[in-house]
């Protein structure tokens, strides 16, 4: 629900504003975005006897620094309208809709054993090109046996199990024998 709530301030926020303004609007909500994974932060916004002018007072002075109309009124009219708790899935859509806009995509590379920075930078060479973006891969460790690449907002996931090659591998020589 918040997510379509989200889309639409960014469709009008969109309509009045480059792709350069878009990201570096996008780069100030997700440091607010930051901030709601506080407790004490969400306690304050949650309460209900702080009113909305000084939840808005408490967001405007958090981005006075990036000195943006757009970011300013957009804060307002959420304070207005009760929809601060939002602002975490706005950053979140903005962030997916710059991501499709500029075909820029970040992926991650689970693995339970160290995985070769060669081997991330073929992995993401290879994605590029297959799907016509810029995909760039970051490593995790993870208890994952084998290699899983997982690009969330292409909605790519390839996996790679030891366990199953291997298992593939017993397969194909007992039919051969």
């Amino acid at each position: 629900m918040e997510e379509l709530i989200a889309k639409r301030y960014i469709k009008a926020l969109k309509k009045s504003s480059s792709a350069e303004k878009m990201q570096e609007t996008s780069a100030i909500f997700s440091i607010l975005a930051e901030a709601f994974k506080d407790e004490k932060f969400i306690q304050i916004i949650n309460n209900p006897d702080i009113d909305k002018n000084q939840k808005s007072a408490i967001l405007l002075d958090a981005v006075k620094s990036a000195e943006s109309k757009d970011v300013e009124n957009l804060i307002k009219l959420l304070a207005e309208h009760n929809r601060i708790g939002i602002i975490p899935a706005i950053a979140e859509v903005m962030r997916k809709d710059i991501a499709v806009t500029t075909k820029n995509y970040t992926g991650v590379i689970y693995s339970d054993s160290e995985v070769d920075a060669k081997v991330i930078e073929d992995l993401s060479n290879g994605l590029s090109s297959k799907f016509d973006s810029k995909i760039s891969l970051k490593f995790e460790k993870s208890s994952f046996n084998g290699i899983k690449v997982d690009v969330e907002d292409l909605g790519i996931e390839i996996s790679f199990s030891k366990s199953r090659i291997n298992s593939q591998i017993i397969e194909h020589i007992a039919k051969a024998i």
